[in-house]
């Protein structure tokens, strides 16, 4: 409220419900971090039964002494960085310069370069389609398969088009080139040092795309070694579920405790693995906070 205005019972009931509201959406939001982080470092069978349902329960480690000692989950730890590096790195050398090109008033048929690209946003060509194209280019089984079809996001291109026409000065595009600055020098050394928050906001975006990317690698990946931390994480998911129904069959005796103390492992697991691999995009989001809301605020509700 502004200073030496009175607030009436209205406002104070307003202000009230919105934070009443927003302590409801944070319980929904953080219950589940909270109750993945304490079933990680819970007795399973505490987890299974349902005890455990906010703070741990006793206390066990075994999922993640099993995780880190797995080879595969390493092996699609490193595979994940690798893909969300390079990718993300070749989303913003496509994206920031085409939307950028796209912002010029001067670039001489941008309706109609824009048009088309936004045909792309409402129409695809789906997923045979696009297998095909895969294969056809020799991409089957590497790394560009991953990487190259989702080289850059219309939607990211229109938000960082809007960034830079209502962020960007014409007035100093003008200067810089009386200045003798040729268009390059004017993207490389003027305006991508002024594009802090649209250059967090879309290397956040794109990161957490390529992290959490499985289908793609399920799809057109055959070989383990190369599998990403998701695809990993999704066979242990099913092996959990497997072992669940197995457990569930009428079985007997030693077998039946033994496959229920399988599945309860399984589950251990699951947990730990989870929060290990959401551990980085969490650590790095709080310093691109500030520039995230500030890019998002900026390339998407002016113009």
């Amino acid at each position: 409220m502004l200073s030496g205005v009175k607030e009436t019972r209205a406002d104070k009931l307003f202000v009230l419900m919105n934070y009443i509201y927003l302590f409801i959406a944070l319980i929904v939001v953080l219950y589940p971090v909270l109750f993945i982080i304490s079933a990680s470092v819970s007795d399973p069978k505490y987890v299974s039964s349902g005890e455990m349902w906010l703070l741990p329960k006793g206390l066990n480690l075994d999922g993640y002494s099993r995780v880190f000692g797995n080879s595969k989950i390493w092996s699609g730890y490193l595979n994940t960085v690798i893909y969300t590096v390079l990718g993300t790195a070749l989303n913003l050398f496509v994206t920031l310069p085409a939307a950028y090109a796209l912002s010029r008033s001067d670039f001489a048929g941008r309706g109609l370069f824009m048009g088309l690209i936004l045909v792309t946003m409402f129409f695809g060509g789906g997923l045979v389609p696009t297998y095909l194209l895969v294969k056809s280019l020799g991409l089957m089984n590497t790394m560009g398969a991953l990487i190259l079809p989702a080289a850059a996001s219309v939607w990211n291109i229109v938000v960082a088009r809007t960034f830079f026409q209502t962020t960007v000065p014409r007035e100093l595009q003008e200067a810089a080139h009386i200045d003798g600055c040729t268009n390059t020098g004017l993207f490389l050394r003027i305006i991508l040092p002024l594009s802090g928050p649209i250059i967090a906001v879309m290397a956040l975006f794109y990161g957490v795309m390529h992290w959490n990317s499985y289908f793609n690698a399920l799809i057109y990946l055959n070989t383990e070694s190369k599998y990403p931390l998701q695809l990993i994480l999704r066979q242990i998911l099913v092996l959990q579920e497997m072992s669940a129904e197995t457990t569930g069959a009428a079985v007997s005796g030693d077998m039946a405790a033994a496959m229920n103390n399988k599945a309860e492992v399984a589950s251990l697991v699951k947990y730990a693995a989870i929060v290990v691999s959401t551990l980085p995009i969490i650590a790095v989001y709080p310093f691109l906070q500030r520039y995230f809301v500030q890019g998002v605020m900026i390339g998407s509700v002016k113009g």
